[in-house]
């Protein structure tokens, strides 16, 4: 699809409404460790609009604006699509970031289960896309799958907080949360930044906020160039690459997981700090709790079926476009 056709598309508002929506589903998803926003938006139909998008706001956009004024300038960057977006993208992280921390420490197997079949079943609905999947296409899978693998057995670690820190953090979350399969938060994580950047929303540190939304800014403006160069020059071998990134991850969702190693935080409490996969019968042994198997599969099938609907309804959206 040409960005052309992205800039002059109308929506009604009953499209807006649905936009939110999904940008909601992305916030939600860029919350939690482990799931990306990216796969989100990819499933729901509005990936390679919003890479187009952001990718838009360049040096061009800053001589329409100054040469033929902010209306020009807004058309160009498409940029109602982005505020509606971006909009229930932060509605979303704002409300749900203590529910997620909650459920995330209360009821862990609840919570991965599900995103565990979001997860699952959007890597079906990638791969399908590939039309051909040819020698470059195969290595990129596997060259993908292994790294993501890689990161969600990498130890986190112990960083700064100073401002620039803080910035570079954004940088490099943000190009994560748009890769489907790649985690922002997991990212933020391994950086030792996440529960500092989830602590700054749930209290509102303005400081800490801008400057890691100004990191965001800058990296998801450059990498989004490269994103988009990939899929027009290299459009199957890129999505196996998201495919093999998405294959990769799901060891870091998987909901049964024991402890192997704790830390002390700043508050002096000792936390679970690297986590190993294990079976369900292994977690009961380990844990002495029960693995809940049947509610976890009950949520895993929620998360594909989630995940099928969001498919449908964007291919409802094109057949009517």
């Amino acid at each position: 699809m040409s960005e052309q056709k992205y800039k002059n598309s109308s929506r009604s508002w009953h499209d807006y409404a649905f936009l939110a929506l999904k940008g909601m589903g992305m916030g939600a998803a860029d919350v939690v460790p482990g799931v990306s926003g990216g796969t989100i938006a990819f499933i729901s139909g509005i990936y390679e609009e919003l890479i187009d998008s952001i990718k838009s706001i360049n040096h061009i956009a800053l001589k329409i604006l100054f040469t033929q004024g902010i209306v020009a300038f807004w058309k160009h960057i498409n940029g109602t699509f982005l505020l509606v977006l971006l909009s229930g993208i932060a509605i979303s992280i704002i409300s749900l970031a203590k529910l997620i921390s909650f459920l995330l420490q209360e009821q862990p197997v609840m919570i991965w289960s599900f995103f565990f079949g979001l997860i699952l079943a959007s890597t079906w609905f990638v791969a399908k896309k590939i039309t051909k999947l040819d020698v470059p296409g195969i290595i990129a899978f596997i060259f993908a799958t292994t790294v993501a693998y890689y990161i969600t057995i990498a130890t986190p670690a112990q960083t700064p907080e100073t401002w620039w820190f803080i910035f570079l953090s954004g940088a490099i979350a943000i190009c994560a949360m748009i890769l489907p399969g790649i985690s922002g938060s997991f990212i933020l994580l391994l950086m030792g930044k996440y529960h500092f950047v989830l602590n700054a929303v749930k209290t509102f540190d303005l400081k800490t906020i801008v400057l890691f939304a100004l990191g965001c800014g800058v990296g998801i403006i450059s990498f989004a160039q490269l994103i988009s160069w990939l899929f027009k020059k290299f459009h199957n071998a890129t999505l196996a690459l998201l495919t093999g990134f998405m294959v990769g991850s799901l060891n870091k969702v998987w909901p049964w997981k024991i402890v192997t190693e704790y830390r002390i935080n700043s508050k002096g409490e000792l936390v679970p700090f690297l986590e190993r996969s294990v079976t369900v019968r292994e977690y009961e042994m380990a844990t002495g709790q029960s693995g809940s198997l049947l509610y976890a599969l009950s949520l895993m099938l929620l998360g594909v079926l989630l995940i099928i609907f969001f498919e449908k309804l964007a291919n409802h959206k094109n057949t009517t476009a």
